[in-house]
């Protein structure tokens, strides 16, 4: 509750959750909003304007821009948030194993994630696709395979900070077993991190798949996504930059939208990024209403 009274100030934060909330929606019923069968060619209609029937136009291959948009938030968003939501939950678990219980599972682990860690996303994303083969469903294994060392380091740092305090230590001292400790006194303490980490990942991760759809590393022809669209429209983009524009509006917006809901979702949950946001505000209005004194005086 604390967390939405304090998101419900933030306009911005408001405004992105209704966008990523709508696209979801959209996404998830997409054959009840999409006009058009999004795989249905029609020469005639090729590189067709806009219409009431096609309000967005038609592609080379005289194809619904507007249905294979909506199609396009599946693969884009939906299976993304899918494979964002195994990476968190492998990522937690063993961060909690290393963070609480130390010792040679901490070491274990951090090896473990100190090796996945030590190349680059991109590069080891890429080898993975080379070695599966291209296609949406081994780039989303690629992430969770990439992602969750990442997370598992970053939540072991928060369990660790957490089980120095006093109210941990006497609920060992008392005989508590450990799975009731992470339980009761843990997880609700680092699960702001937890939301703050997942929600800072998706818009990355959106458009990490959308760059490797564009390269045609991800999802493959017929099927909708935004990255294909923007590589299928990149022929004519200088005779037809309409086409460029749906797609690249609607990652733009997306991934916005989750940036921003982030910021604010990590200035509701730490009480000191909120008080030090309101003295910033109370400075600038002091500011404006001093400003305003001196204008009038003048």
């Amino acid at each position: 509750m604390r967390i939405l009274k304090n998101l419900s100030k933030d306009k911005l934060a408001i405004m992105s959750l209704i966008v990523i909330t709508l696209t979801i929606f959209v996404g998830i019923f997409a054959p009840i909003f999409a006009p058009h069968n999004p795989k249905e060619v029609n020469m005639g209609l090729r590189y067709a304007s806009s219409s009431w029937e096609y309000l967005l136009g038609n592609d080379h291959l005289g194809r619904c821009i507007l249905s294979r948009l909506i199609y396009g938030i599946r693969p884009s968003v939906l299976w993304v948030s899918v494979a964002l939501l195994l990476s968190v939950v492998i990522g937690t678990v063993m961060g909690f194993l290393a963070g609480y219980f130390r010792g040679k599972v901490d070491v274990v682990i951090m090896r473990i994630c100190d090796i996945m860690l030590s190349f680059p996303g991109y590069v080891m994303t890429l080898a993975i696709v080379g070695i599966l083969g291209v296609g949406l469903v081994n780039i989303l294994i690629s992430f969770v395979f990439l992602k969750w060392a990442w997370f598992a380091r970053v939540i072991r740092t928060s369990v660790m900070q957490y089980t120095e305090l006093e109210y941990v230590k006497f609920a060992k001292a008392c005989g508590i077993s450990n799975i009731r400790i992470i339980y009761k006194h843990i997880v609700p303490v680092t699960l702001s991190d937890v939301i703050v980490l997942s929600s800072s990942s998706v818009g990355s991760m959106v458009l990490q798949i959308s760059g490797l759809s564009f390269l045609g590393l991800g999802i493959q022809a017929p099927n909708a996504e935004w990255g294909m669209m923007l590589n299928e429209a990149k022929e004519v983009m200088f005779t037809r930059p309409e086409l460029m524009l749906a797609p690249g509006l609607a990652i733009i917006i997306v991934v916005s939208s989750f940036n921003f809901l982030s910021d604010a979702l990590q200035v509701a949950l730490d009480p000191k990024l909120m008080s030090s946001k309101n003295r910033i505000k109370g400075s600038l209005a002091l500011s404006r209403h001093q400003i305003g004194k001196n204008e009038v005086a003048k």
